[in-house]
């Protein structure tokens, strides 16, 4: 039922490779909406056409594919006891990244592997730890997580902090569930931790607040977010009303800053909700973020959300949010007050 789903879906390719009327492999990838990753789900070559060259000409159209649909990158998981699969792609100028332990069903391990498809292309990355979310409503406590860890590499990423962070900067409410996280308070969250910071909105009025419709929902929103900022007025932190491009936002990056986005999920997920992701690099013609979610319904892994490559025009379309197209970004930067962060206490 799953590949079946996968043969029809909208962002997934099918090749196959035939002699004579017979099928002798396939290959099926998958990409992601807004994004130029590709990922090969899977690669099979009939054991009649083995040692014929089906893996190499496979391979070889699914880049191509991928070309064709502007991706940049195709990442890939393969069995441990795989050999030839191994030999394929590392034939192919593939290179492994990651090791997943207990991977799958029959505990077996899987190799991370990658293949940047445009080679001219050498992304300014930061080594960003990753961190995925464990909740649909914490994509905001854990995009700070990864840019305090890059900034604190002795930070210890857990759960309690992801929650913990979340209790400290939710809004409350959100369109069903729990609230999200708005740009105030987790700026708030960071600089308690040590943390200096800048924060730029290019609007004044309450973020997030087209997730939700009673008008009692959007009153508690407004009075949240009015203690957040009172709070954040009295703290030496920079607030700034304007937005940042691309080019912007890299000139932060490379002045030692990490910073965290505010986005519409639709041009990715196809879904309009509010989302916080962490920028990791630049390049002349992508933006690369860490983003906390993993899609794994669609057949997502971890790998599909680390250094995800964005166009520098697609990322600028996703960067708000709402009717209003609110704009948030944070700026993380290291700060001599680390030595002793100032937590907050829970009671």
């Amino acid at each position: 039922r799953s590949f079946r789903h996968l043969l029809s879906r909208g962002h997934a390719v099918t090749l196959v490779d035939e002699d004579a009327g017979r099928i002798c492999g396939y290959v099926l990838l998958l990409f992601s909406q807004g994004t130029s990753m590709a990922r090969l789900y899977s690669i099979a070559a009939h054991p009649d056409f083995a040692r014929h060259g089906v893996g190499d000409r496979l391979l070889e159209a699914a880049e191509e594919a991928a070309l064709e649909r502007d991706c940049v990158s195709m990442r890939l998981e393969v069995r441990r006891d795989n050999p030839p699969s191994l030999n394929l792609f590392r034939r192919h100028g593939y290179r492994q990244f990651k090791e997943v332990l207990d991977y799958y069903e029959d505990h077996m391990d899987a190799l991370r592997f990658e293949k940047r498809l445009v080679p001219h292309l050498k992304a300014d990355l930061v080594k960003v730890p990753y961190y995925r979310q464990t909740l649909d409503f914490t994509c905001g406590p854990a995009a700070l997580m990864m840019a305090m860890k890059a900034l604190d590499p002795i930070l210890d990423l857990n759960r309690t902090l992801e929650l913990r962070l979340w209790r400290e900067a939710t809004t409350i409410f959100m369109t069903s569930g729990h609230g999200g996280c708005g740009p105030y308070g987790l700026a708030l969250s960071a600089y308690r931790r040590g943390f200096d910071l800048e924060i730029h909105v290019n609007e004044d009025g309450v973020f997030l607040v087209d997730s939700v419709r009673s008008p009692e929902k959007k009153e508690v929103m407004r009075l949240v977010q009015e203690d957040w900022i009172e709070e954040l007025r009295r703290l030496p932190v920079i607030l700034c009303r304007g937005s940042l491009g691309v080019e912007e936002l890299r000139q932060k990056f490379e002045a030692g800053g990490i910073p965290l986005v505010l986005i519409s999920s639709y041009r990715i997920y196809g879904e309009r909700f509010p989302h916080w992701v962490v920028v990791t690099g630049f390049d002349e013609h992508y933006i690369y973020v860490h983003d906390p979610l993993v899609d794994a319904e669609e057949g997502e892994t971890i790998a599909d959300s680390i250094n995800m490559p964005i166009p520098h025009r697609e990322f600028q379309r996703m960067a708000r949010y709402g009717k209003a197209g609110q704009k948030a970004v944070l700026i993380l930067y290291r700060s001599n007050r680390r030595s002793k962060p100032a937590a907050p206490s829970l009671f």
